[in-house]
């Protein structure tokens, strides 16, 4: 198994979207590379530098980390800086984090192709994780345990 950790605004919808995937073996909601250890969640809020982060653990043999990436900007606005949806501020910035440092120039080749669709600067942030802190169980699958809760991303596309 590997783990890739991605930053797409709201985790809530980013933890539903990615649990769909075959080959994606567990998804937790967190806060990663902040300035502070161990946040809650209103220490983010108030802006503490974490990003809400999904936890990502995958079978590489059944999916890649390019189809990952692939998926991950289906969902984002990759040019936007600390907004996602109707969601701003720090902890919604998008970001590609990894514990492999082998993830690295895989991931750099990755947004090298993907800017040539865009004329405004990718703004993800890429690079190691630093930390990450499991969120409030609350947070965890929120969006199974209240189905109509708000969320970033169309319906269409969280499996439902």
């Amino acid at each position: 198994m590997k783990e890739i950790y991605l930053a797409g605004g709201c985790f809530w919808g980013v933890q539903k979207y990615f649990d769909q995937f075959e080959g994606i073996t567990a998804t937790e909601v967190g806060y990663a590379n902040g300035g502070t250890a161990a946040p809650s969640y209103q220490d983010v809020c108030a802006g503490s530098g974490h990003a809400e982060t999904v936890r990502i653990t995958y079978d590489p043999a059944v999916i890649t980390l390019e189809s990952i990436l692939d998926k991950y900007f289906l969902v984002i606005d990759p040019t936007s800086v600390n907004r996602q949806g109707g969601d701003s501020g720090i902890q919604y910035r998008t970001g590609i984090y990894f514990t492999d440092d082998a993830d690295m120039p895989v991931v750099q080749a990755y947004i090298a192709e993907e800017q040539k669709k865009y004329e405004k600067p990718i703004a993800v942030e890429v690079g190691p994780l630093e930390a990450f802190y499991s969120a409030e169980e609350y947070h965890q699958k929120y969006l199974d345990k209240n189905p109509g809760g708000y969320c970033h991303i169309p319906r269409h596309m969280l499996g439902d």
